[in-house]
């Protein structure tokens, strides 16, 4: 069953997220901005009134002798403008009562003292602020502090509209907002056209997949990127992998109805006979047909379990729990099982595949040994790949039989039970997994079983 899908798709996540951080990098990138031009303006707006506070100095620290024209002659026009919002006041503040002189725009008004407000000069002696002149305007003021020696301490303010920095921060912000907002558009559209570029072999590559599903091709093809062409290879595999699966499903059900013939055929033919044997010709034709039906389902189910992905199965505990069987089985016969298998040892499969192919080894191992069964770990295995052996100390079989014994329905010893299909699922079930089973003369003097499987 599909995962539900999500409300948006990945290239519009990716374009809103990347929408998104565009636009808070340009909102702070403006705020920064403007901050820092708001500064600048201050300053050079300070630097214009300083010159004045220069002049006001000067006029004040001349000479008595000196020709020099009036205090507040500034040469600016707008100072002598009543409520022109551009001010100079001079305060003495060493007499009895405060002198103060002011320019004509104030018409018998005053500025707000800095010195009063306790403000900290900066590196040039400057105290600068915002204040409410007399007609409620905002003013932009600087002050200096000034002692003439005899003549007294002096504080030296100018003043002017706040309107003029406010007016010039106001274009600022909007050719800024004007620019950014064009820049923005900018990069949306070439976000846009990233996403889209960007993500269009992954928009090929469903459309492969669709295209797969359909019928419309049997594999994936095209070139893809490099981070892409791998899951286009995994893709391709996993399909591979389940039209072999379903192929190999397809001959053992195949298979199976071939071996269920003979049995039916015998069947049919004793009865249209009327053979007095029927019953017992019946049960023994039932008896292979359950055979039969029981190794081609394990067979049918084991391909289709070899391909699956993710199954990993821990040999060590498997092996406990089935030589713990046997033995009790056993009991009576005084056999001992034993493996010396580590615990970090894992097998790529399916755990009942295991337990499948173990089972039918160690029952034959356990049905022949006189004393004892191990089971062991190969060193020699190569990487990827588990070799298992399984030792008993029974009477073997001879070298010209090891092959022969392996081969579906072989028994080479009658008097005992059994269908003769044991071994003959394990090597298939091994081959299935890309394994094999070999057998060999044991170390303990009867049979070894070589079982080799994938590992991981």
């Amino acid at each position: 069953m599909p995962g539900k899908s999500h409300r948006y798709s990945l290239g519009a996540r990716l374009f809103l997220s990347a929408a998104v951080c565009c636009a808070l990098v340009l909102a702070l990138a403006g705020f920064g901005l403007t901050t820092f031009y708001r500064r600048s303006a201050e300053r050079g707006f300070d630097e214009r009134l300083s010159v004045y506070i220069k002049e006001l100095v000067a006029d004040l620290a001349a000479p008595p002798e000196t020709e020099r024209q009036a205090i507040g002659d500034l040469g600016e026009p707008r100072f002598d403008l009543p409520l022109s919002g551009w001010y100079w006041q001079i305060v003495r503040l060493d007499g009895e009562k405060p002198v103060v002189r002011t320019s004509r725009s104030l018409v018998g008004g005053q500025l707000p003292k800095l010195l009063d407000q306790q403000l900290t000069p900066n590196a040039r002696g400057l105290r600068e602020s915002y204040v409410s002149g007399p007609d409620e305007r905002d003013l932009r003021i600087i002050e200096r502090e000034i002692d003439v020696g005899e003549d007294g301490r002096f504080t030296v303010g100018v003043a002017a509209p706040a309107d003029e920095i406010e007016g010039d921060i106001r274009d600022f912000r909007l050719a800024l907002t004007l620019t950014f907002l064009l820049l923005g558009l900018a990069l949306v559209a070439s976000t846009l056209i990233q996403v889209r570029f960007g993500l269009r072999p992954l928009v090929r590559l469903g459309t492969a997949v669709g295209s797969v599903r359909t019928g419309e091709a049997a594999r994936i093809a095209g070139k893809y990127p490099p981070d892409l062409a791998p899951l286009a290879g995994e893709l391709n595999q996993l399909i591979d992998a389940n039209r072999e699966i379903l192929e190999r499903a397809r001959t053992q059900v195949g298979n199976l109805a071939h071996a269920l013939k003979t049995p039916l055929s015998v069947m049919l033919n004793e009865a249209e006979a009327s053979d007095p044997h029927l019953p017992q010709t019946v049960q023994t034709q039932a008896a292979i047909m359950r055979d039969q039906v029981q190794y081609y389902l394990d067979r049918a189910r084991a391909a289709a379990l070899s391909g699956a992905l993710g199954s990993v199965t821990e040999v060590a505990p498997s092996l406990d729990a089935l030589i713990r069987t046997f033995a009790k089985i056993s009991q009576g016969r005084g056999i001992t099982g034993m493996h010396h298998v580590p615990a970090h040892v894992r097998f790529r499969g399916e755990r009942q595949d295991l337990e499948e192919m173990l089972g039918n080894l160690l029952d034959n191992a356990f049905k022949w040994a006189r004393s004892a069964v191990e089971v062991s770990l190969a060193p020699e295995a190569e990487e990827g790949r588990i070799a298992l052996l399984i030792d008993d100390d029974g009477p073997g079989l001879p070298s010209e039989a090891l092959l022969d014994v392996l081969k579906r329905g072989r028994r080479l010893d009658e008097t005992t039970p059994g269908s003769g299909l044991g071994l003959s699922i394990v090597v298939d079930l091994a081959k299935l997994y890309g394994g094999e089973v070999t057998l060999e003369r044991s170390r303990l003097g009867g049979l070894r079983a070589r079982l080799l499987l994938p590992s991981v």
